[in-house]
């Protein structure tokens, strides 16, 4: 018991007086650049889903009947 309170004890403390945290601007800026990033990567995946299908559909009408 005496090793859980110590954990405890020091992830408080270490919570308290170590971290820090971001301000508002902060927190903001990189929320935007978060969005900025995901949006980017889902607008270049469905690229790549669209011309991979078109180029799959070229390649499967050569071998229809």
């Amino acid at each position: 018991m005496n090793k859980v309170s110590t954990y405890i004890r020091e992830s408080y403390y270490e919570l308290m007086e170590k971290v820090t945290w971001p301000t508002w601007s902060q927190l903001q800026q990189s929320t935007a650049i978060v969005l900025v990033s995901t949006l980017l990567i889902m607008l270049m995946v469905w690229l790549m889903d669209t011309l991979s299908n078109q180029v799959l559909q070229l390649i499967y009408s050569f071998f229809k009947s």
